[in-house]
C-alpha cells in the first residue's frame, strides 16, 4: 500500500497555487475540471505521493478545521529560514515551533497555508 494524495478544498485556487508552487517549490502535475464542476489541481514535491486541491466557488467550505483536516505534511530542506520567510513574505502564521522532534527525526515547524490549514515543515536530521 501506498499513499497516492490527500484532497482538501480551497477557498482561492490561484492564491493556494501561488504558496504551494511560487513559495514552497512544489510542481503542479495535473489540473482538470471533474464531474463535481470543481477545478482539481495536483502538486507534488520530490516523491510520488500528491496533494489534491479542489475548488468550485458554490461549495461551502464551512468554518475553518471542520473539515475534519488535521495538516499535510512536507519535507524540507530548512524549517527555520522557510519559516522565517514565510511568516515575513506571505499572511502565512506560525502554529508551533519551531523544534527538533525526536519522534520524526527532524526540525518541524507548523505554519497555516492561506485557507489556514495546517502545513507541518520537517527537515529530516540523522542526530535527534
Amino acid at each position: 500500500m501506498d499513499v497516492i494524495h490527500s484532497a482538501i478544498w480551497v477557498s482561492d485556487i490561484d492564491q493556494t497555487l501561488e504558496f504551494y508552487v511560487g513559495e514552497l517549490g512544489l510542481e503542479k502535475t495535473n489540473d482538470f475540471v471533474g464531474g463535481d464542476d470543481a477545478r482539481n489541481v495536483y502538486v507534488r514535491g520530490e516523491g510520488e505521493a500528491e496533494i489534491q486541491f479542489k475548488h468550485n466557488p458554490e461549495h461551502d467550505l464551512g468554518e475553518p478545521g471542520s473539515q475534519r483536516f488535521d495538516h499535510l505534511a512536507l519535507e524540507v530542506d530548512d524549517t527555520d529560514a522557510l519559516v522565517e520567510r514565510l511568516t515575513e513574505e506571505t499572511e502565512s502564521e506560525l502554529v508551533r515551533g519551531p523544534l527538533d522532534s525526536t519522534g520524526v527525526s527532524g526540525r518541524i515547524a507548523f505554519v497555516t497555508d492561506p485557507d489556514g490549514y495546517v502545513i507541518e515543515l520537517i527537515e529530516p536530521r540523522d542526530d535527534l
